[in-house]
């Protein structure tokens, strides 16, 4: 009967073990996972974060004369008073053959 008492505990305890190295190595596992989503988190908020900075410093420059001028001349082509526009017109070779 002592004998199979021990083969009893052995059979615990290799069970006990055996669920316990499993559950580590799954555990390791889930960690190795979770790190590199953290880390590829991490690059997406660094990314996002260095647009945030130059979008509010587009917002900062726009708001101030010089940004309005600015976006008067490229968007609306539109000059200040007493300024002179010259316009420069390419004209392909293909046209002037046709005439």
């Amino acid at each position: 009967m002592p004998k199979l008492r021990w083969v009893v505990v052995y059979a615990v305890a290799s069970f006990i073990m055996a669920v316990t190295i499993v559950t580590l190595f799954k555990e390791i596992g889930r960690i190795e996972r979770l790190s590199d989503s953290l880390e590829s988190k991490m690059e997406e908020l660094v990314e996002l974060t260095r647009k945030n900075h130059e979008l509010q410093e587009r917002i900062s420059y726009y708001t101030t004369p010089d940004g309005v001028a600015y976006i008067a001349r490229e968007e609306y082509n539109l000059v200040r008073p007493g300024e002179k526009v010259y316009r420069i017109e390419i004209v392909s070779e293909d046209i002037l053959r046709k005439e």
